[in-house]
């Protein structure tokens, strides 16, 4: 049975975000996929790495769970808004405190190569925007993927990574919001 551990990057669960989490999450149930849901805004951890790499910082209880749904789930979908051009800073802080060497990934001795340690996981990260999704990608070159598949998820060993993007949300009615979350539950089913 896949193992679906669904990433809500959002702080409000009163959001559409977390509408579309959970949209994802019950189109995995109803594919007979084991699931669980982490919604960041309900977890007690500081988002902070205060001292950087020079020294560890103690993981909190939910952020050791968290790392603990990672290590469990065959496929990973983070649900998150676009703002300010890319990720929520406590989908930032989550990532930055779990996805930590020797946990995401290991630096060899004397090499400039690593260890993948997340090698084995799909991902689908699932984004809304108020803009356009052409304007994105024409003026930010859609950083806010790229940093989240590529230098974090695709450097873990974590593939294929797909996206799927929701824009002009800001000027969605109840019609075309519906239509996402359609969308979103179909994506669940076949992930």
């Amino acid at each position: 049975m896949k193992k679906v551990l669904v990433i809500l990057g959002h702080p409000s669960s009163e959001s559409f975000n977390n509408a579309l989490a959970e949209k994802y999450a019950e189109g995995a149930r109803a594919a007979g996929k084991e699931v669980r849901v982490l919604k960041l805004g309900e977890l007690k951890f500081d988002p902070i790495m205060r001292f950087g790499y020079k020294q560890s910082q103690a993981l909190e209880p939910d952020l050791l769970q968290a790392q603990e749904s990672i290590k469990w789930a065959d496929h990973l979908v983070f649900v998150f808004p676009m703002w300010w051009g890319t990720l929520p800073a406590l989908l930032k802080g989550f990532i930055d405190r779990t996805l930590t060497p020797g946990f995401a990934f290991k630096y060899r001795p004397n090499s400039p190569w690593w260890d993948k340690l997340l090698a084995g996981r799909s991902a689908r990260i699932i984004t809304t925007m108020d803009s356009p999704a052409f304007y994105n990608w024409l003026m930010y070159r859609s950083a806010n993927i790229r940093g989240l598949k590529t230098a974090t998820l695709e450097f873990c060993g974590v593939r294929p990574v797909k996206v799927t993007t929701f824009d002009r949300l800001r000027f969605s009615d109840d019609a075309r919001r519906g239509k996402m979350l359609e969308k979103t539950y179909a994506l669940g089913m076949q992930d």
